[in-house]
């Protein structure tokens, strides 16, 4: 499983990490973490709010930090 972390590294994209990384742990899930920083890139994903999450190429959630339980319901 591909995470990518959308955002210019402000504190909410630090804290999407972190929440993510946390999730993963507690699920056991093999994941690969990126973190995008790149506005073209990000662009690319049609995000136009960070923080973003996306999984496996897909935009899961952009323009909040979700709780580490909804982030866990989208690793499922």
């Amino acid at each position: 499983m591909k995470i990518e972390i959308l955002g210019m590294g402000c504190q909410k994209c630090n804290s999407l990490y972190e929440a993510t990384k946390q999730a993963v742990k507690e699920l056991g899930v093999d994941a690969e973490f990126v973190k995008v920083e790149d506005i073209k890139e990000i662009m690319k994903y049609g995000v136009m709010n960070t923080p973003a999450l996306v999984i496996d190429g897909v935009v899961k959630v952009a323009g909040k930090v979700p709780n580490k339980e909804e982030i866990k319901g989208y690793l499922k």
